[in-house]
């Protein structure tokens, strides 16, 4: 199954636990205030979930910021933040954030250059079935800027909020620990 998922995928850019995150500045938009994002401003400071979603206006994605949100007093007990990323235009974003949110981290647009962000990560579809989308898939950037998780998901698979919340609650006790499924 993991296979046929990476079937299509961008491989030459593909990030792996223990490589540095790639840094980026994307618009997004938080709580229905738009701005400008960059990942380096967390480094130092806080552990970042970084979240790829397909499309906005999907009901698995819905699902899976909306259990983000529901678990945000989780997540900033762990020193973490969540940043949610999509190939959709910053305006689609902002209009699909007042039909689900409110949303309280940041959801950033990857649509110009279309699906930068998404191919540096190696994550962005280039043929079959949603080409020009990123995969459903999840990365940790611990506070060093190094990638500590990744997993890759079904377009339709919702993420559990467990599995990154419990990996954040052993980052707290042992910073070191890393996982790459």
């Amino acid at each position: 199954m993991a296979e046929e998922r990476s079937r299509g995928i961008l491989e030459s850019g593909a990030v792996n636990v223990g490589d540095a995150a790639p840094d980026f500045e994307l618009p997004a938009v938080t709580d229905g205030v738009r701005g400008q994002l960059r990942l380096s401003a967390y480094r130092g400071e806080k552990n970042v979930v970084l979240a790829f979603y397909p499309f906005n206006w999907q009901e698995a994605s819905a699902q899976q910021l909306r259990s983000y949100q529901a678990q945000r007093p989780r997540l900033l007990a762990n020193d973490a933040e969540t940043v949610a990323v999509t190939v959709d235009s910053i305006m689609n974003t902002a209009a699909w954030e007042r039909e689900i949110g409110p949303i309280q981290f940041p959801l950033c647009s990857d649509f110009w250059p279309h699906g930068e962000v998404s191919a540096r990560y190696g994550v962005l579809r280039t043929s079959g079935p949603g080409a020009g989308a990123s995969e459903r898939a999840v990365f940790i950037v611990g506070r060093d800027g190094c990638v500590v998780f990744r997993k890759i998901y079904g377009r339709e698979e919702v993420p559990p909020p467990e599995e990154v919340l419990s990996l954040l609650e052993r980052l707290q006790v042992a910073p070191g620990v890393t996982e790459d499924i």
